[in-house]
């Protein structure tokens, strides 16, 4: 049976010991949409077009540009590459996702009274997922450095009595007891404590606050393993409506309901056969679990300046999260002398919910129509990642988290560029996208670029779409983000993705 523990503690254990961190809020923080096959083929280059179901997501305005109700239901499968670095030795994973990336639709009301200023008015709804959590990468190398830092640094200061399961106590109710009394850094010097990695300078003292590690260096260093998979998905219902003005001029609002759900799993190995060492294996497993809801809006306009020029602007406020965090723990480690030894609490962690507030984003567009043969459209937006914030009504402190935000992010500028040729039933399609890195430190994320390509065809009321999605990106991850324990991997990740869409008219 796994017990659960309620506890509110400060925010180094919300932040930096395997709850969220500074990349999680980069990650929650992303809201691209995965989108019709129609709109990634253009790599989502549709701020000033409308007339497709995830374009509105763009610009809400893009509605009121539907001449019919229309409808349309998306299908993709995604595969991920992740190719990792750690101490030159290079691993490769890959990851498949089948999801359904979108399903809306949008009424079309036409007003025949000419002299009326409001010449359409459209109402849609729409499901549209923005962001996959499906990830895994494999990490094997030899560090000179051994994991016994990330439990040392937590136990220094610690009574070693409290760390101690007394006669009638047990694992489980003594770890529950830390993490109400003590934070989630106590629990972590526990797990090292009764696993044998570190041990009191002098354990005689139950007073005693000092630690030393039963993991001896040497010139053979440590083989250390590092397993991370991760599922879920980010998506959000839209409500929207729109309307045009007179035949130039279309405006839209969206209100929107977010929700997120992300797991992950980590595994953590370590062998050494260093002379002197008492602990010679250390495998350190951990689970969390994420669920948010939250809210945004949008508001935008369309403007035909002329048959051929139009131009298009959005803006979208922040979301507002709700977020909570469960963690569950163990760790097991091998002795040479001793055997082994299982530290396996059964306790689920259950933290105060907290709030996040992602950055609003600005769009702003443009498209050349060339008739009816086709069309060339360019999309700029920013956000300024360093108005992430954190925040809690329990009375939990997030000041040092949201002080690293401002700190390390930035404001960020994407580019979209796409086209469209069409030939009879027939249309060719084709985008570009580059995505600056939100850190200032692009070492951390580096940019993202992509292209896709696609073709629709037209049948009476139906139009089936294809389209291939590619983007690479670099970046650096911790395995234990604001640990002592500061080893990092290196990892190349390259998506692509096979979209399909049936669109029909109502």
């Amino acid at each position: 049976m796994i017990n659960k523990s309620l506890f509110f503690i400060c925010t180094l254990v919300t932040t930096c010991f395997h709850a969220q961190d500074i990349s999680d809020a980069v990650h929650f923080s992303d809201q691209s949409i995965k989108g019709t096959a129609r709109y990634r083929a253009m790599s989502g280059a549709f701020g000033a077009l409308g007339a497709d179901l995830s374009a509105l997501q763009t610009n809400p305005a893009g509605s009121a540009v539907f001449l019919n109700s229309s409808a349309s239901v998306t299908l993709s499968s995604q595969r991920i590459e992740n190719e990792t670095s750690y101490f030159n030795t290079f691993n490769t994973t890959k990851e498949r996702d089948l999801n359904f990336n979108q399903l809306g639709a949008v009424f079309v009301y036409n007003n025949l009274d000419a002299e009326f200023p409001i010449n359409r008015i459209s109402l849609g709804v729409a499901y549209d997922q923005t962001a996959s959590n499906v990830d895994e990468f494999y990490v094997s190398g030899n560090s000179r450095n051994s994991i016994d830092s990330y439990f040392l640094s937590q136990a220094q200061g610690i009574e070693v009595g409290t760390l101690t399961v007394q006669p009638r106590e047990s694992i489980e109710g003594v770890y529950s007891f830390l993490g109400e009394n003590q934070g989630y850094g106590a629990q972590q010097a526990f797990l090292g404590y009764e696993s044998f990695v570190i041990d009191a300078v002098d354990p005689d003292d139950p007073n005693s606050t000092r630690y030393v590690s039963n993991i001896a260096g040497g010139p053979d260093g440590f083989d250390q393993f590092y397993i991370k998979e991760s599922t879920g998905l980010n998506g959000k219902f839209t409500l929207n409506a729109g309307l045009q003005l007179h035949t130039n001029f279309y405006l839209g609002i969206n209100l929107n309901s977010h929700f997120l759900n992300y797991d992950r799993v980590t595994q953590f190995t370590e062998f050494n056969n260093n002379a002197g060492s008492n602990i010679n294996e250390v495998r350190f497993n951990n689970r969390l679990s994420t669920n948010g809801s939250g809210f945004s809006a949008q508001i935008g306009g369309i403007a035909k300046l002329s048959d051929q020029l139009r131009v298009g602007l959005a803006l979208e406020s922040p979301t507002w999260y709700y977020i909570s965090d469960e963690t569950l723990q163990e760790i097991e480690t091998y002795s040479d002398a001793d055997g082994r030894a299982l530290v396996r609490p059964n306790v689920v962690n259950i933290f105060p919910e907290y709030q996040l507030r992602t950055p609003a984003k600005a769009t702003g567009s443009i498209a050349w129509l060339f008739g009816t043969r086709g069309l060339l459209s360019l999309d700029y937006s920013y956000k300024d990642y360093s108005t992430t914030e954190f925040d809690s009504d329990e009375g939990v402190s997030y000041t040092q988290i949201n002080q690293g935000i401002e700190n390390s992010l930035q404001g960020a500028s994407t580019l979209r560029v796409g086209g469209e040729w069409r030939n009879g039933n027939w249309s060719f399609r084709g985008g570009l996208r580059y995505e600056e890195s939100p850190y200032k430190d692009d070492r951390l994320l580096s940019e993202k670029q992509g292209y896709s390509l696609g073709l629709g065809y037209t049948f009476r009321k139906v139009r089936f779409d294809a389209a291939y999605d590619h983007t690479s990106q670099d970046r650096s991850q911790q395995f234990y983000p604001g640990s002592e324990f500061i080893n990092q991997t290196l990892i190349t990740t390259k998506e692509e993705q096979f979209i399909f869409t049936v669109s029909f008219n109502l």
